[in-house]
């Protein structure tokens, strides 16, 4: 494995577990130290923090729930002033709560909001202080803002679709201190929240092109590409990483 972010610092949210651990496994594996948040299990966290050290890695778990401010703000005030900066942000923290537009309650509707979308915006805002030229925003959206084929999922589309927008904005206000801002918009991916034996993934399956579920660490590699100095072009983009599910 190249090492080309060395001496760089990344912070991921969400990161103990599925696309997250797969994201803070290949950082850390191309040199960066990488601090991580978790909501709850602290042993899920430890233990994946431990690995990555006794790999040769750099990694520390920190709590914080994503849709607290002050927590995630804290968190990254502390990632600042132990390591001196932050290079790289990584939002991944996310939820997902399906419902029709008649059954979805307006807590589960305000919660998608609170994590999937104001806690982007926040954890950007408290990363960007710390963050020089040569910074990478990468916020984990979903290719179901381009395409819903299945019904019950109006409110999390919409918060994903959010992210396209937000990330075309940033890129235009940070371009001029050299920071890009990109997303990246998985397809269904083997974590245990959505499993590839499950019986909803053989109907996910069925509109896609590529008919698995991708890898957590095929996430990660498109994250460690964005965070890249091969990536210093794109920026404002939408990327899909979901085996032709919205081709």
């Amino acid at each position: 494995m190249s090492k080309r972010l060395n001496s760089r610092v990344a912070f991921v949210t969400g990161g103990s577990r599925g696309i997250g651990a797969g994201i803070v496994r290949r950082l850390a594996s191309e040199g960066a130290a990488v601090a991580f948040t978790y909501q709850r299990s602290s042993a899920v966290a430890e233990a994946l923090a431990a690995s990555v050290r006794a790999e040769g890695g750099r990694a520390q778990a920190y709590q914080a729930d994503a849709a607290d401010t002050a927590a995630l703000t804290q968190a990254i005030d502390d990632v600042a002033r132990e390591f001196g900066r932050i290079d790289i942000l990584v939002s991944n923290a996310g939820i997902l709560r399906l419902g029709s537009v008649e059954e979805l309650s307006l807590e589960d509707f305000d919660q998608t909001l609170a994590v999937n979308v104001r806690a982007v915006f926040v954890a950007a805002k408290a990363a960007l202080p710390y963050m020089g030229e040569g910074g990478r925003i990468i916020n984990i959206g979903s290719v179901n803002a381009d395409r819903v084929p299945f019904p019950g999922a109006a409110a999390y589309a919409m918060s994903k679709s959010a992210l396209k927008g937000l990330v075309q904005g940033m890129s235009r206000d940070l371009a001029p201190r050299g920071i890009t801002v990109n997303n990246v918009q998985p397809g269904p991916v083997n974590t245990d929240m959505n499993p590839e034996d499950s019986d909803f993934a053989t109907a996910l399956h069925g509109v896609m092109a590529l008919q698995r579920h991708a890898r957590p660490e095929e996430i990660g590699a498109m994250v460690a590409y964005l965070a890249s100095p091969e990536a210093a072009f794109v920026t404002g983009a939408s990327l899909n990483i979901d085996g032709g599910f919205a081709a």
